[in-house]
């Protein structure tokens, strides 16, 4: 429970919520489980397999620390022949955070409710130009790398690193006479080509239902060998087999 409400996720919700007033006892009544037990649940997913690496993003960090401790917890409490968990690493690309286009304080997120803050796999090349177009920069002349003070300026440049595979930092050199304008332009032509091709497989795929359903029979017998084969151990260890 100690780790779970510092777990930033809590702390951030609590800090925004109607209920918080200050010098007075924050009501969490309006908080509900589902933010609170869902590092626990991601813990599981991720031991329940006994994952060495788990690709996630910088803001998921935390809640795969408390995977690590979980694990480690664990086999020190309940030793056999040979270590129950490994502890699972995180996985980063250079690009770890990606903001909104919309409001670059925060994270790009399937769940806005603003639909142009975020690049879809299925946009079409039109609705990418669209979204990129009305993406929030700032009014700075020039193009800096700052992601401290100019986040949507850093946040482009960020994508478009990631979207022509180069370091940002070698990116924002080729920018220093140019404006948003063009930044803008060259964003969109490298997200453009980035997702074709993976759109057009993803939309070849969509109609192969019968395909589909194969796979996600065999993805979903071959997890269920996996985690039973885990909780007979895991039974057998703390003694409820």
């Amino acid at each position: 429970m100690g780790k779970l409400r510092r777990m930033t996720t809590w702390k951030s919700r609590l800090a925004t919520s109607k209920n918080l007033q200050d010098g007075s006892d924050v009501d969490e009544s309006g908080l509900n489980l589902g933010l609170f037990a869902y590092p626990v649940l991601q813990a599981a997913d991720i031991l329940v397999y006994r994952a060495t690496h788990v690709p996630v993003g910088e803001d998921q960090t935390q809640h795969l620390e408390l995977s690590r401790d979980l694990a480690d917890q664990f086999n020190r409490t309940f030793k056999g022949t040979h270590r129950m968990f490994p502890l699972p690493a995180q996985l980063n690309t250079p690009s770890k955070r990606i903001l909104s286009l919309r409001d670059p304080t925060s994270k790009m997120s399937k769940s806005s409710p603003d639909t142009s803050s975020r690049i879809l796999l299925t946009d079409s090349p039109d609705e990418i130009a669209s979204k990129i177009r009305v993406a929030v920069t700032d009014s700075i002349p020039g193009i800096t790398y700052e992601p401290e003070t100019r986040l949507g300026t850093a946040n482009l440049l960020t994508i478009l690193a990631a979207a022509k595979g180069e370091d940002v930092h070698d990116t924002v050199k080729q920018y220093e006479s140019k404006n948003h304008g063009t930044l803008k332009r060259d964003v969109t032509e490298a997200v453009q080509e980035m997702l074709k091709v993976p759109r057009e497989e993803f939309e070849r795929l969509r109609v192969e239902k019968d395909y589909l359903e194969q796979i996600a029979q065999s993805g979903k017998e071959k997890a269920i060998e996996k985690a039973e084969a885990t909780m007979i151990e895991v039974r057998k260890r703390i003694g409820l087999s």
